[in-house]
């Protein structure tokens, strides 16, 4: 991605002026010695565990799976005592706790509507017209509408144009303009860009906005009808609040195989999302997602708007936030809000899903290295005492988890061919116990999930109305207890591997995103 050129708009040149100040990959700090103790630590772990497997013959010799299961277990232990809050009543004075402040509070509060935050939405489209309009339609039927949406369109070659006409009125702006409103719906607009990636789309769209707060909407993500009062009220009531992300559930297409992989990454978002809200009970969550991510846009465009430069700009966007927060001493927080809902595309095949996996990976070690200076910094409070300290474990994780796997096939064929189990039975001991903690937290889980984003997720029902031909997992115990079964021998594998690729994808320097189907929200031929 070029860096934009004199000829480039003054606001844009300004905008990347602040990205240089607030970014550290522009000018390194010196790596502090923690980092490299922290980093070097988990490497020569692994290496000293590996060796392990050539030394010991019982269940020691599988030292780097004891490990990896344990690693696994304290952080599922984590999340279990931070999200024990969720068992509590949700309602509560948003002055008490704002971790605990939803919906509910939100209505009850005495904040008039003149003090309500304003709200534009972006929706950064590269040759989406095929489900462009079913997005467009959620925003638009929500129950409180959005001051103002921007189609943020990077050049697309597809019937954008066409269709931005037909169903809206739109005549075509002129590269790189903003039309005026749309006949038909007047708070939408369209940018109409040159082809430059969707981080360079964000950016330009963010200039030509004047509302409080800005939400970015992936093409393929389908609000629900609360969602965008869920995000106004969570920034009206916390002024401190410069970063929020809805919960997303993912929607694959109807194929024997999208279902299956559908049913996979339900309970991995469900995890990872009430995973979100445990660090952000500590003031540690770095992870916002760009498919529905609100900000503050005074402070995004103080830290310069997003990377291009970075394969996930939505990541490394926060880590800036949080790391001029700090610096400045502004006091900046983050939050996951569990009535904001949405649903995003998601791979449904095994190639898409090593391709965003791949992706996702690569950036975030990308990210991990422009700012590896935070780790175990006192300054960023238990963000860099502990969240930046287990990420610095996490980069190494699938190293961790293949290496267990595939010792554990050596002795699964060495214990074939000698017809005894050996080492298998401790080791199988070891592995059944994960097993049974897996199964309680899923449990845990799905109930903890209901309670707080109060939906449920994943195939047994069809969708109606806007959604298109999205299918519905619920969240039922029976599926949980499947998923908890067969994910650490199928679909966990699958995720180290597209892991495994991302750091080849970071060593090599590539940024090839990759196109993905759209099967998953529209509707059936």
């Amino acid at each position: 991605m070029s860096h934009p050129t004199e000829s480039t708009p003054s606001p844009l040149n300004a905008l990347s002026a602040r990205l240089r100040l607030a970014s550290p990959r522009y000018s390194p700090p010196a790596t502090p010695l923690r980092s490299y103790l922290i980093h070097g630590s988990v490497l020569l772990l692994w290496l000293g565990l590996f060796a392990m497997a050539f030394r010991f013959t019982g269940v020691l010799g599988w030292s780097t799976g004891i490990v990896y299961v344990s690693y696994d277990t304290v952080l599922l232990g984590f999340v279990f005592w931070q999200t024990l809050q969720l068992t509590k009543p949700l309602a509560v004075s948003p002055s008490s706790d704002p971790t605990k402040f939803t919906a509910n509070a939100q209505a009850d509060s005495p904040k008039t509507a003149s003090s309500q935050v304003t709200l534009g939405v972006i929706v950064a489209a590269h040759d989406e017209a095929a489900v462009l309009p079913i997005t467009l339609a959620a925003l638009l039927a929500q129950s409180g509408p959005p001051d103002e949406i921007v189609v943020a369109d990077d050049g697309s070659t597809d019937d954008t144009s066409a269709l931005m006409w037909r169903l809206y009125g739109l005549a075509v702006p002129a590269l790189g303009s903003l039309s005026g409103p749309s006949p038909v719906h007047p708070t939408l607009r369209w940018l109409r860009l040159p082809h430059g990636g969707k981080a360079m789309a964000l950016n330009a769209a963010i200039l030509q906005m004047t509302t409080d707060t800005l939400l970015t909407v992936d093409s393929d993500t389908l609000l629900e009808p609360g969602a965008i009062n869920a995000v106004r009220a969570a920034f009206s009531n916390e002024p401190a609040l410069v970063a929020a992300t809805g919960v997303l559930a993912p929607v694959c297409d109807t194929s024997v195989g999208g279902r299956l992989f559908q049913w996979f990454q339900t309970y991995e978002y469900m995890r990872n999302f009430l995973s979100r809200y445990a660090w952000m009970r500590v003031d540690s969550l770095l992870l916002i997602s760009g498919a529905f991510a609100g900000f503050r846009r005074k402070a995004l465009v103080e830290v310069g708007g997003f990377d291009a430069d970075c394969l996930v700009e939505d990541y490394e966007l926060i880590h800036r936030l949080r790391r001029h927060s700090a610096l400045n001493g502004l006091g900046w927080t983050t939050r996951v809000l569990g009535d904001a809902r949405a649903r995003t595309e998601a791979p449904g095949n095994m190639s898409a899903f090593l391709r965003q996996r791949r992706r996702w990976f690569g950036g975030f070690l990308q990210t991990q290295y422009w700012y590896r200076d935070m780790v175990g910094d006192r300054r960023y409070g238990w963000l860099g005492m502990a969240m930046l300290p287990v990420k610095a474990v996490d980069t190494l994780q699938p190293l961790y988890g293949l290496t267990a796997f595939f010792l554990l096939l050596f002795y699964l064929g060495r214990a074939i061919g000698s017809g005894t189990l050996g080492v298998l039975a401790p080791v199988g001991g070891v592995i059944a116990a994960k097993i049974v903690v897996d199964l309680v937290f899923h449990m845990w889980s799905v109930h903890l999930y209901r309670r707080w984003a109060e939906c449920d997720v994943g195939v047994e029902e069809t969708a109606k109305g806007s959604m298109g031909g999205a299918k519905r997992l619920r969240a039922s115990f029976t599926f949980a207890l499947l998923a908890a079964l067969a994910e650490p021998f199928t679909f966990q594998i699958l995720r180290h591997t597209g892991a495994a690729w991302g750091w080849l994808y970071f060593v090599s320097g590539q940024r090839t995103w990759g196109k993905q189907s759209r099967g998953g929200l529209l509707p059936p031929a």
